[in-house]
Formats: structure tokens, sequence, C-alpha cells
């Protein structure tokens, strides 16, 4: 398996720090925060990033994409995550869209796809519900075989971005099994509750109260939806891992900025013996999260068999790390790491978040060890 860069991907990986820097500061995200707009994304930027083919970077060229893979959109997301860039990356390229490049029928693709790579469509994927926690198989949501259809009910939770999504696509429980339906704004019966998470982005509570879906509305299968669902939030976990590990980076770069500047008895603060030790064991930590995202998003390129294992082991480390990053940076900064005027308190919200978020540490944990027969 290939660690190193190709010149293409250096490439990637360049383009996309010197456009995030220039246009997405993380001055933006304290500007959104106070506007509280329920979009929490900027729909201006979104088309420049689809413009520069990184919304189509993991899609077909017949759809308009790049026909790249994870390789190259993880490079995106880490650019994305030293500046908390809150672009609806994660819920229409690596769940909602993932889902449809890798489930959706010939019509749904052509239907969706070019659009959303095009940067015109949003998408979104309710998967989420109050009981299920982490288990994806954890789905009460119902959905009623009717004569031409399907009339889904239930309640879905944490739906990122679902109250800018042209569409959402819901997992729910038929009588031949979980399967994903293809819901579009405005259904009857659809109500969208508007939330904010503690890092700031969006997400929503979404109802469905008998909503109506024709046949052709089903992702795959009406029973296939629980196997393509995992290996969707496999792919985007890898996603997650890179816009965490891009936070971590910045969190820890911050960090040491401050402890070159800051004076205490009439000399940096970062000359002090323990404050070095607690840097490198920081340094330490991001390190070894940046080898096994690296891998995880190779493994997934790659169809290996061990995709499961690695993006459990990436998505352990970089919660842990990103966490410790954070929490080790607001101590060094000391008291002005808890105002909001630093930087510093948006990473260590973002840590929190990114840690819950398709699994903790602790989940990922106990999945690997499952895995590999523990």
């Amino acid at each position: 398996m290939q660690l190193a860069l190709t010149e293409d991907q250096d490439l990637i990986a360049k383009t996309a720090a010197d456009f995030v820097a220039e246009n997405s500061p993380v001055s933006r995200v304290r500007e959104l925060r106070d506007q509280a707009d329920a979009t929490g994304f900027s729909r201006a930027l979104w088309k420049e990033m689809a413009d520069l083919g990184w919304v189509g970077i993991p899609f077909d060229e017949a759809h308009g994409g790049a026909g790249l893979g994870m390789a190259e959109l993880v490079l995106v997301m880490e650019a994305l995550g030293r500046s908390l860039a809150p672009e609806p990356f994660l819920s229409t390229v690596l769940l909602a869209g993932q889902a449809l490049a890798r489930g959706g029928s010939e019509p749904q693709q052509k239907d969706w796809l070019p659009g959303l790579v095009a940067g015109e469509k949003i998408l979104s994927l309710a998967y989420q519900e109050a009981r299920s926690r982490y288990d994806l198989g954890s789905v009460e949501t119902r959905a009623e075989a009717t004569g031409d259809g399907f009339r889904l009910t239930g309640e879905k939770i944490q739906v990122l971005d679902a109250a800018s999504a042209d569409a959402i696509l819901v997992s729910a429980r038929g009588d031949a099994g979980v399967g994903l339906y293809l819901v579009q704004a405005g259904s009857a019966g659809l109500a969208i509750e508007p939330q904010t998470r503690l890092d700031g982005r969006s997400a929503a509570i979404v109802r469905l109260d008998g909503v109506a879906v024709g046949s052709d509305a089903v992702v795959g299968t009406p029973a296939g939806g629980g196997e393509l669902l995992e290996r969707v939030v496999d792919v985007a976990t890898v996603g997650l891992c890179a816009e965490m590990l891009g936070g971590m980076h910045e969190a820890f770069d911050l960090t040491l900025a401050h402890l070159k500047e800051r004076q205490q008895f009439d000399v940096p603060i970062g000359s002090f013996q323990a404050l070095k030790h607690r840097a490198a064991d920081v340094f330490i930590e991001l390190e070894l999260a940046r080898s096994t995202v690296m891998a995880a998003a190779r493994a997934v390129d790659e169809q290996s068999d061990d995709v499961a294992k690695l993006v459990s082991l990436a998505k352990a480390r970089c919660s842990d790390a990103y966490v410790l990053a954070t929490n080790e940076a607001v101590q060094m900064f000391g008291g002005v790491g808890m105002t909001d005027e630093y930087d510093i308190g948006f990473y260590m919200k973002r840590a929190r978040a990114a840690e819950m978020t398709f699994g903790d540490a602790a989940f990922h944990r106990d999945r690997w060890a499952r895995l590999a027969g523990y």
C-alpha cells in the first residue's frame, strides 16, 4: 500500500490548502455563527469548490466527476478541516452522494449526480434515530408498502444539512428489511426542524408522517439498504477523519505559535521543558493519526478486505488525537484559550462533535477488536 503522495495528489493538496486559506479563514465560522443562518455554509463558496472539481472527485466521469478516489478527496477534506470550513462534503458527497453512486439506479444517478457534482444540488442522508446511537441496523422508521410505492413514518435525528437539502435519503424498515428511500424536499408529511450543533454545523430533526414515495425512490433494494449504509458510512468516516486531521494539525500549529510568542519570566513559555514534552506527545499522536487516515483511504480505493478494520482504526486514533490536541491547546493557551476572541475554542468544539460523529473512539476500538476476532 503506497502512503507517499503522487505528483498529482501533491498538487491537489497544495491547491486546496491555498484556496481554503484565502477564501475560508476561521473568522468565517464566527461570522456564520453570529448570523444564525440555518444553511450554515456558503452556497457561493460551495459552487466555487465544485467548479474546482473537488465535489466531483469520487464520482464517475459519466456524471461529470473526476473518477478519482478517497486518496485524493481526503487531501481536500484535510484542507477544509484546517479552517473548519462547514461546506456540505460529509452530507452531500460522502453520505448521500456515495449512497446514490454505489447503490442508486441509473435514473436516480442521472437525475441527481450531475447536479450534485456541479454544486447545484444538496443532498442529505437521514439514518440516526433517538435509540440507535451508532447501530446502523437499529431502525424504527417504517416503510409501509402501498400499491405503487411506500409510505414512510418515523423520526430521524442529527441529519446533517437537511434544512438545505433538495432531497434526503432516509433509512426505513419494511417487510423485507432496511431500505434507503429518496425523499424530495417539500414532500407532503415531511417536516424538518433545523438545529445547530455544538460546533456550529447545521443539522436537523427530520419527521416523516406518512410520506408517500414511489417504487422508483428505493435506492438499491428494499432489503439492501442496511449493507449499503454500512459501506457508505465507512467511506464517510474516512472523509471525516481527514477533516479531523486537518483540524488537529491547525490547532497544534496555533499552539506552537503561542508557545513561541507568549513570555513568562522574560522567556518564551515554549522554552519550558514540561511544555516541550506535552507538545512532543501531541505531535506523535498527530503523525500516528495521519498514517491511519492514509491507510484507510487507500484501502477504500483498493476495495481491501480490511476496509472496516482500518476505518475503525483511523476513527479511534483521530478521535483521541483531536481531543488531545485541542485539550492541550487550551491548557497551554491558558485563560485566554477559553475566550471567544481566540480561535482555538472553535477547534475544541469541532473535536468534540467530530468525535461523536459516526462512532466515538470507544465504539471503534470495540468494533476493531470484533473484526480482528478478539
